[in-house]
């Protein structure tokens, strides 16, 4: 499954809406998804949501869509 994980950069500075930003990868859950962001970043997660149908293809038409994976080189889709 594809997810979208919005984030701040680190966990010290108060979120910010104008901060937050944007990676997408693959997990098999939302749990694995959000282990895989905290054991390989010091990301401060907002939000996992999980990308299916419509909203998956509209966010690879519409935004700068790439999948990250912890450990291996970006690729895009």
């Amino acid at each position: 499954m594809i997810y979208k994980v919005l984030y701040q950069k680190d966990k010290i500075v108060n979120p910010r809406r104008e901060t937050t930003q944007t990676l997408y990868m693959e997990a098999d859950n939302v749990v694995q998804a959000r282990a895989l962001v905290e054991q390989n970043t010091p990301y401060n997660i907002e939000l996992i949501q999980e990308l299916t149908g419509n909203s998956l293809k509209y966010e690879q038409e519409h935004a700068d869509f790439k999948l990250t994976a912890f450990g291996q080189t970006d690729s895009e889709d």
